[in-house]
């Protein structure tokens, strides 16, 4: 393979707070079962045994519903399921989705990975409140009974899952996109793609994150969104805002003038 050439223009920090408008449900070990009798528990952090949102979960939540959305073929095998990775150089040149989220290193032909999610934290006046007047069952979280119904017998099968409640306020979450020139590179293109990122957030909110979404769970809401940029030139100050929006709603209603500030910011236009 030919040696390639890559140069990092800048980056950009989508930062914002997730609040969960329903119950959240993101899995974690069982291993505590015995303790608590909950079938299905959420993910904490070991050190302060809050819930936190892993990045992993937020960025294969984006990834999975803008390949639905596209409607790409799901050709990757990944664990028990499959994700849309492209095979040729020719069609990961037009993919957005490969290019924001990137493909496996064995294809020869990828480009770096433009998108970098950060685990969000639950917040501390959040954890506050949960901590001073919420009735939670077990520690920042609720307990939430379903019952399977067998279609033949008519028997009750309960089961306990652990949630978030409603109004839990995780943040600062961070978004961390890089935009390249070079070799396969167009960084006009890479600022583009910010738009299908955006439409990302915004499949998430009209759909869930985490489990049990089908059944009422893991409705969020973005807010106190902010778009701020790190350029090339000036990678060693702070990253400079170019939009700060209340909601989704909001952003959207100036998303052009968004990607056009971050174009001025990294000195594309």
């Amino acid at each position: 393979m030919a040696n390639k050439r890559i140069e990092l223009k800048g980056r950009v920090f989508v930062t914002f707070d997730l609040v969960a408008a329903t119950g959240l449900h993101i899995g974690g070990s069982n291993s505590n079962i015995e303790i608590g009798g909950v079938d299905k528990s959420i993910i904490r952090d070991v050190m302060s045994n809050r819930p936190y949102i892993p990045g992993s979960s937020l960025r294969g939540k984006l990834r999975s519903l803008l390949e639905k959305y596209g409607g790409l073929e799901q050709n990757q095998r990944i664990n028990q399921g499959y994700i849309h990775s492209c095979q040729v150089e020719d069609d990961y040149q037009v993919c957005d989705i490969c290019q924001i989220f990137g493909v496996p290193g064995e294809r020869g032909f990828g480009s770096p990975t433009r998108l970098v999610v950060r685990d969000i934290p639950l917040r501390d006046a959040s954890a506050e409140e949960l901590e001073r007047t919420a009735r939670t069952d077990l520690p920042y979280t609720e307990i939430k009974t379903e019952v399977a119904i067998d279609r033949v017998t008519s028997a009750a099968n309960p089961r306990q899952m652990e949630r978030v409640p409603a109004g839990a306020r995780f943040g600062e979450a961070q978004l961390v996109y890089s935009v390249y020139d070079g070799d396969g590179c167009d960084p006009l293109d890479d600022v583009g793609r910010l738009k299908t990122l955006v439409l990302g957030l915004q499949l998430m909110e009209d759909d869930y994150l985490g489990g049990l979404g089908s059944r009422g769970s893991g409705r969020v809401s973005l807010e106190d969104i902010v778009l701020s940029v790190r350029s090339q030139d000036d990678y060693l100050s702070e990253p400079a805002a170019v939009g700060r929006y209340d909601s989704m709603e909001d952003l959207l209603a100036n998303l052009e003038s968004a990607v056009e500030a971050v174009t001025q910011q990294l000195g594309l236009s």
